[in-house]
């Protein structure tokens, strides 16, 4: 009937009897008369633990090695996948991320797919087999290394693997029935979204949706690829992402809200007002490749012609840019760093607010109605995010979803407790 490319995360294969459930879903596809692929996770924490473990061994073990450590997790769960498929009694055969032709730059820790050659998936598919390739993984064109494609890079590896086998569509399993409104486990009477445009998920993912990784929907797009979100625990619909530019009626105001607490703030105090500052501020931050959220700048002091530079940026990147910004700042004059890791940003994304004005004031009456305080805003065409503090966030994310009525009678489920 076609060709399909599934994607299984950690929670569907977490122990033996998952991955036996995962085998027979498998095998039902490929009897409904479809030719199918599989790019599989390592099994639950199995990729924490590798990672705890090598940091027992050392503070800092060497990226090519952690790749040829972190690796092995995908390896498992593949084989045994393929085990479980010849219990059924069909054949299988599991592949490791350089067999199955995924080629990448050779950044150890967060390698970028250059391009897939699939000619040992094309060969088992054309003799009737299940092809199943270890996720999260490739080789580089240059050493010939083991890479890893980053958290999150099985998404990224499924829906690669798709547009290189021409697939139909990439489906995507993890432990809830697909995209919501909100984060399920923060708001229980979120909606699950039957259809999202890739414009809308990518707005999602940037902004801290945990569904789909955000270079797995970059992907997608580029590419046309449909992607069908959709649980192993369950056989319900799911949500479809794809080109929804054909779609005549009326788009929804706001789709979805999310939430990332994964952010923090840095100010500099007592910046010159001059031409070039800001420049040199940032350009430092991209030298040592920080990548940098929102920015907001204060009118300049008319009595000292001096201003505050606010911005966020990855939590995980926050000392490292605090030490960057000590070492120019002789040269910037700025008097002071503040830094704040206590924060959360809350964004509403929906393509219909192109359309509706008082989107924003509605969102900002319904954070101030539940006491809110709102810190830094950014928007972009079809997205708002406020940055509030930390423990406020659960509390804007379902006063914005309530104020926008897109709260659902019934309770969302969460299968496995992760929400991938």
């Amino acid at each position: 009937m076609g060709r399909v490319v599934q994607k299984y995360g950690g929670s569907s294969v977490a122990d033996a009897e998952s991955i036996k459930r995962v085998a027979r879903r498998v095998v039902a596809t490929r009897q409904e008369g479809h030719e199918v692929v599989v790019v599989i996770s390592a099994m639950g924490d199995t990729t924490d633990e590798l990672l705890d473990l090598a940091y027992q061994v050392t503070p800092q073990p060497p990226a090519r090695e952690l790749d040829m450590l972190l690796t092995t997790g995908e390896r498992q769960s593949a084989a045994l996948l393929a085990m479980a498929i010849a219990d059924l009694g069909h054949t299988a055969r599991s592949f490791t991320g350089s067999q199955a032709g995924v080629i990448t730059t050779g950044t150890h820790g967060n390698a970028r797919i250059m391009k897939i050659t699939p000619g040992r998936i094309e060969s088992a598919v054309a003799e009737g087999d299940i092809g199943i390739v270890a996720g999260f993984q490739g080789v580089s064109e240059d050493t010939k290394d083991i890479t890893t494609i980053g958290r999150g890079g099985s998404d990224t590896s499924a829906v690669a693997l798709a547009a290189a086998l021409k697939a139909d569509y990439c489906e995507i399993y993890s432990d809830v029935d697909g995209v919501f409104t909100a984060d399920p486990r923060i708001v229980p009477a979120a909606r699950q979204i039957p259809e999202i445009s890739y414009e809308e998920m990518l707005e999602m993912a940037a902004c801290g949706s945990k569904i789909l990784h955000l270079r797995c929907v970059e992907y997608a797009r580029r590419e046309n690829m449909p992607i069908h979100v959709r649980s192993s625990f369950s056989t319900k619909d799911g949500t479809w992402v794809k080109d929804l530019e054909d779609i005549t009626m009326e788009q929804a105001i706001i789709s979805g809200i999310a939430q990332d607490r994964g952010e923090a703030k840095i100010t500099l105090v007592g910046v010159p007002d001059k031409i070039g500052e800001a420049a040199t501020i940032f350009e430092a931050l991209a030298g040592a490749e920080i990548n940098i959220d929102m920015i907001v700048q204060n009118v300049s002091q008319v009595s000292t012609s001096r201003t505050d530079i606010s911005f966020t940026l990855p939590k995980a990147d926050g000392q490292r840019a605090v030490q960057k910004l000590q070492e120019i700042q002789a040269e910037v004059d700025f008097s002071d760093i503040l830094y704040d890791d206590q924060i959360g940003k809350v964004s509403v994304i929906g393509v219909g607010m192109r359309s509706h004005p008082g989107v924003t004031a509605k969102f900002f009456s319904a954070l101030a109605k539940d006491g809110v305080n709102i810190e830094m805003i950014s928007t972009s065409e079809i997205r708002i995010s406020v940055v509030v503090n930390e423990d406020d966030v659960d509390r804007a994310v379902r006063a914005g979803h309530t104020a926008f009525g897109l709260d659902a009678e019934g309770e969302a489920v969460v299968y496995a407790g992760t929400g991938r």
